[in-house]
């Protein structure tokens, strides 16, 4: 016989009013997620991260009309909004100079983008031992709207040179932007073509890019993005439900040369990305 609790049922008694008020609405998400135009998306706020966008790598700091130039804002706007990002700690101002630059608070902002992402501990380990079997800097970046960000790195000797950093943003025409081009659907990377601002040389390395990608599943730099750098990358949709991430070996082409790009680091890089993938993503 089935006992009887003690206590009567949320069916029985009705909902709880208290819980109720505790607990946040859910609101629905529109079919126009992701849609500039959609009424729900807050213009004031763009134009403010576009402002922060501006601050590049290499770039230390900016003026107004710098900023309204970087971003086709009025120079009012500019002001505003720079008002705005420097009262909340987003941006510094130097009163010597005039100029700003990215404040402390957009550390706590990537600091906590940074340790949310699970994918980067199922990679570490995976990362770590392809660089110190190659000696070469292993990098996991993601597409952030306009550049390949870097959100985790590792080098295998201390003698690389080229040593780019978690946070540092490389364009599109990189082994790793080109080779997130080449794994999207042909419509939508060219609607992201036209978008971006790349290389008037850009068709000819997609094209390319995508040979590569369609033979091997990887892309490759052969010092065409800095001189005696070669590299390999291959994408993959994570496994823990993060999106597409793209997985890089580089280095030196003394120790990289194409030769073993193209056979042993693309069959290590293949086989990592298939174990950070979605099993309905591999290859």
């Amino acid at each position: 016989m089935q006992s009887q609790n003690a206590f009567p049922s949320s069916s029985a008694a009705g909902p709880d009013p208290a819980v109720d008020r505790r607990r946040p609405a859910r609101r629905k998400r529109s079919d126009d997620q992701g849609d500039p135009s959609s009424p729900d998306f807050v213009d004031a706020l763009a134009r403010g991260l576009s402002v922060m966008r501006c601050f590049t790598p290499g770039v230390k700091s900016l003026g107004n009309l710098e900023l309204a130039e970087r971003t086709g804002l009025a120079k009012s706007t500019v002001s505003r909004i720079v008002y705005t990002l420097t009262t909340l700690g987003y941006l510094r101002y130097d009163h010597e100079t005039g100029r700003y630059s990215p404040g402390y608070g957009v550390l706590a902002l990537g600091f906590g983008c940074l340790a949310s992402l699970e994918v980067r501990q199922v990679a570490r380990p995976l990362m770590e031992q392809l660089a110190q079997a190659t000696g070469a800097a292993v990098a996991l970046g993601v597409f952030d709207g306009q550049f390949m960000a870097y959100v985790d790195a590792v080098h295998g000797s201390a003698a690389l040179y080229l040593r780019l950093p978690v946070g540092h943003r490389v364009g599109m025409d990189s082994t790793m932007g080109r080779t997130y081009l080449a794994s999207l659907p042909a419509d939508e990377r060219d609607a992201m073509l036209a978008k971006l601002d790349v290389a008037t040389d850009m068709p000819a390395i997609m094209r390319k890019a995508c040979r590569d990608f369609a033979a091997s599943g990887c892309c490759y730099g052969i010092g065409d993005w800095q001189p005696g750098i070669n590299a390999a990358a291959a994408p993959f949709t994570a496994i823990t439900g993060e999106g597409t991430f793209v997985l890089s070996c580089g280095g030196p082409d003394t120790i990289l040369p194409e030769s073993r790009l193209r056979s042993e680091i693309t069959a290590e890089l293949t086989d990592i990305v298939a174990k950070l993938s979605l099993p309905t993503a591999r290859r």
